[in-house]
């Protein structure tokens, strides 16, 4: 069977290595970079850290409003699948990548199936939560990462071709968590020590388009090490108590600067340009706690059993707030900092809702038996 994946973001690159690395065994796999993340620390690194084979075209699309990105992905990819000729089209997760990869080849009649199906935060400002409900209805095959993902399609009348997976997620860090380990020296590149900082990522368009709510964060974040009863942020040369490390996506540092925010940060926001997945992964492990409005960066903490504060109204990943382990609290600076404080100090017992590492194997077993 001749598969055509589609791909753009970090989260789709990270979610891509173990599917593709497990249907090269069985099928002939044509990856196609749109271009969406373009950037050499967004992008590049990423193929090469999680031995992603090299993309057999990129569209470069780049970024652009919502409607002309999509359009210029929907007119590239459907010249892709027309020369092509594929038996399925595999897209992943909510971008706009996803949303143009299933619409192309459902307008041309190629089968699609949907890695990370089902999940809804039931918030339709989101252009995530468009694109997840309209690929999941063109969808044939939905490969849902948790039962609830399973559920949500069911109350949208979507029973047929739904196949309960787990999330490659939690594979592709199982794969990677001992090499990161192993590898990485990002701690010690930013003289910081495991447990005694913050990292927190901004990205998403209700945070960074409005400047209310980027500098209500960005003011929480600094006052974060005091409401840990830490007092004052202390320097030492490269070295920060309770530092927040923050690596910002290029978009969230264009806001930054526009607003005025950018050179007036706290003293203990440590800006960084993106890392590679390794260098977070081994990051994120060894934080005290995550900040963010990030949906893949919930469910990373939640599996490396790291607290989490979601700087969003809802969550796409409801099983990430049992016992409080991820709290919702907007970009409402007391929120942000009571939360910080309240760290639960209860283990949740359980970490497995997401699978247990076998999600790409399933994945791949269920398209072999559809090609028989």
């Amino acid at each position: 069977m001749k598969i055509v994946t589609i791909v753009g973001a970090r989260p789709q690159f990270i979610k891509c290595a173990p599917v593709s690395q497990a249907i090269r065994k069985e099928h002939e796999e044509i990856i196609v970079h749109t271009g969406q993340h373009y950037d050499a620390n967004m992008s590049d690194i990423f193929f090469t850290e999680l031995a992603i084979p090299a993309p057999d075209y990129n569209l470069g699309i780049g970024s652009g409003p919502q409607g002309g990105q999509t359009g210029k992905m929907l007119a590239e990819i459907e010249n892709v699948l027309q020369k092509e000729q594929p038996d399925m089209v595999l897209v992943y997760g909510d971008t706009n990548s996803t949303l143009a990869g299933s619409l192309a080849a459902v307008k041309l009649h190629i089968p699609v199936a949907h890695v990370e199906a089902g999940l809804r935060s039931y918030d339709r400002s989101m252009p995530e939560e468009i694109n997840r409900i309209i690929t999941d209805h063109v969808s044939n095959l939905l490969f849902c990462p948790t039962q609830t993902a399973v559920e949500n399609l069911a109350a949208e009348g979507i029973t047929k071709g739904v196949y309960l997976t787990g999330d490659v997620m939690v594979d592709a860090l199982i794969n990677n968590v001992e090499i990161a380990e192993q590898s990485s020296k990002i701690l010690d590149d930013l003289g910081i020590y495991e447990g005694e900082y913050y990292v927190a990522t901004v990205h998403r368009a209700s945070n960074t388009d409005s400047e209310e709510n980027l500098r209500n964060i960005m003011e929480a974040f600094g006052v974060i090490s005091e409401s840990n009863g830490m007092g004052d942020v202390c320097k030492t040369g490269n070295s920060f108590n309770s530092a927040i490390i923050f690596p910002a996506h290029p978009r969230t540092v264009k806001c930054l600067k526009e607003y005025g925010i950018y050179s007036d940060l706290p003293g203990n926001i440590r800006l960084t340009e993106p890392f590679s997945y390794l260098d977070m992964l081994h990051l994120m492990k060894h934080a005290k706690m995550i900040l963010t409005d990030s949906g893949g960066v919930q469910k990373e903490a939640y599996i490396l059993k790291v607290p989490c504060v979601t700087l969003r109204e809802n969550t796409e990943w409801m099983e990430t707030l049992e016992n409080g382990w991820n709290v919702l609290v907007g970009a409402d600076s007391k929120k942000i900092v009571d939360s910080v404080r309240d760290v639960p100090s209860e283990r949740i017992k359980s970490f497995d809702r997401f699978g247990k590492g076998d999600a790409a194997e399933k994945i791949c077993s269920v398209i072999s038996s559809i090609n028989d």
